[in-house]
């Protein structure tokens, strides 16, 4: 099996920020009531599953909470950042491959971090990239990462987190075509 090849490596994160129309901002917020206690509550809440479509920009009326709703790999992104060739298997030719993470709620700042892996045999830590936002709503932050030379074939993994808290991990695979 051949080692990982040195890599260039570039990241770029792009915010959209959408705000809200028609919130009356004279009048504070009132609180929101806790939700009543569930019985056998898991220890930690699970984390998101990946394919969650990002929140509409409608005015959210449950929580503004910062989190991440949807990560979706592929092989362009358009001039908003969204990708618009979805995939997840690559082939060891392609230069560029991109993370777009759709996030919504609201923060002055947090840290998104986007950790590349390659999975294959002992695994191995691609890079590590981070990028801080602040936002009043739904946005997406796009990573990518790219390789000049071919990419080993195998099973790899970007790991999303939030402040350094794990948020959501997306699968990709590199081989020939078929």
């Amino acid at each position: 099996m051949s080692s990982f090849p040195s890599s260039r490596v570039w990241s770029a994160a792009v915010l959209a920020a959408a705000l809200l129309t028609g919130c009356n901002r004279d009048k504070p917020n009132a609180p929101t009531p806790a939700p009543a206690p569930k019985a056998a509550a898991p220890a930690s809440p699970a984390p998101r599953a990946a394919t969650t479509k990002p929140a509409s920009a409608a005015p959210a009326a449950a929580s503004t909470a910062f989190r991440v709703t949807a990560v979706t790999l592929g092989h362009a992104v358009d001039d908003a950042h969204k990708v618009t060739a979805p995939g997840t298997r690559f082939t060891p030719e392609e230069k560029t491959i991109y993370a777009a993470v759709a996030t919504t709620g609201s923060t002055r700042a947090a840290t998104i971090g986007a950790r590349w892996n390659y999975l294959e045999g002992a695994g191995q830590l691609i890079t590590s990239v981070s990028q801080r936002l602040a936002t009043d709503g739904p946005a997406i932050t796009t990573f990518t990462l790219q390789n000049p030379d071919l990419w080993p074939e195998g099973k790899y993994n970007v790991e999303i987190s939030v402040d350094g808290k794990a948020a959501a991990t997306e699968a990709f695979e590199v081989a020939k075509a078929k």
